[in-house]
């Protein structure tokens, strides 16, 4: 076929092509009806084999210049639509890939939460039956000396000013752990990490014994309650990552125990994505609102509302929940 016979017959289709490719180019994809959907994907296949086929019988150069950017653009339109655009990865990701990974994982979060509420109830049964037994079971730089004055006035003593900085500290410490409990759950199999869950709620547990029996109990626990929640919560899903680890060694079921490992890295993965952005938020309320010099009905409300916000967004099931499955 000659090169003015090739063009009369297809060039009807390019020009549709183009046409697509353009509206495709101001407007996204999100408007074509599946009709044009299925066509932009047809006649870019179609671009491509006359391509082809014009490189082929070496039409001429303008032709074949023509139809590379045509199929360089409907490229474009037809594959980097497929990739959604950052700001929509990120929504997506915590809208429905980050708590529907937490549900999925519940068998390891939950265990971690069952051991931070038992190590914590056992702290504060011993420390309050005898205030010295605290140093059996902290570290001694754990352990207030004296107690003069409540945790809001001794822990939140810098003024607005400073506030960044320490909310940055905090972040940062806080991230430090929950890494630390997340990648020992590799390396040691899960026995740091659970460790470091266990000292978590053994020294929640004795420093409200402790405050408790100094006679400030009640300003303690709603204290920690706007960022604690949170910050806890963080504490359990990234020990739950860890867990996750562990299991993909010790408990690779039918899986090959390197597949097991690195499906279970991706996932584990995912958790510790989610809990590094929570623990941003918990530092900021402790470096922003923690330190503002509001009663304890106001304080208490805040941590109530962050704890009903948490159960919502962990416990509500999105329409598609991108990473759900039966944990490993």
């Amino acid at each position: 076929m000659d090169q003015r016979s090739f063009v009369r017959r297809r060039g009807d289709a390019w020009e549709r092509l183009e046409a697509l490719v353009s509206r495709a180019a101001r407007r996204g994809l999100s408007g074509f009806p599946a009709s044009e959907l299925y066509e932009l994907g047809r006649l870019y296949r179609l671009a491509t084999s006359d391509l082809a086929y014009a490189n082929a019988r070496s039409y001429d150069p303008q032709l074949l210049q023509y139809l590379n950017r045509l199929t360089a653009r409907a490229h474009g339109a037809v594959y980097s639509a497929n990739v959604e655009a950052g700001w929509k990865r990120v929504f997506r990701f915590f809208a429905q890939t980050f708590p529907g990974e937490v549900r999925a994982s519940w068998p390891y979060v939950g265990a971690c939460i069952v051991l931070t509420v038992l190590s914590a109830s056992i702290a504060w049964m011993v420390v309050m039956h005898n205030a010295g037994d605290a140093g059996a079971l902290l570290p001694q730089q754990m352990i207030p000396a004296h107690i003069t004055k409540s945790l809001h006035n001794s822990n939140f003593n810098f003024g607005p000013q400073s506030s960044a900085e320490m909310s940055s500290l905090i972040i940062t410490n806080n991230i430090r752990v929950c890494i630390f409990a997340f990648a020992a759950g590799l390396v040691t199999l899960g026995s740091f990490t659970i460790y470091v869950i266990g000292l978590n709620g053994l020294m929640l547990g004795a420093l409200g014994a402790l405050y408790a029996q100094a006679g400030f109990g009640r300003d303690f626990w709603v204290t920690v309650a706007p960022h604690g929640f949170i910050e806890l919560t963080a504490i359990q899903i990234a020990g739950g990552a860890g867990l996750l680890l562990a299991a993909g060694v010790l408990l690779p079921g039918r899986m090959r125990r390197k597949d097991a490992l690195v499906q279970n890295a991706r996932r584990a993965g995912v958790l510790i994505a989610g809990v590094a952005a929570m623990l941003c938020v918990a530092g900021t309320i402790e470096g922003f609102f923690s330190p503002l010099r509001f009663g304890e009905p106001v304080r208490a409300a805040v941590g109530i509302a962050t704890a009903l916000a948490l159960l919502w967004y962990f416990c509500m099931p999105r329409k598609t929940d991108a990473t759900a499955r039966p944990a490993a």
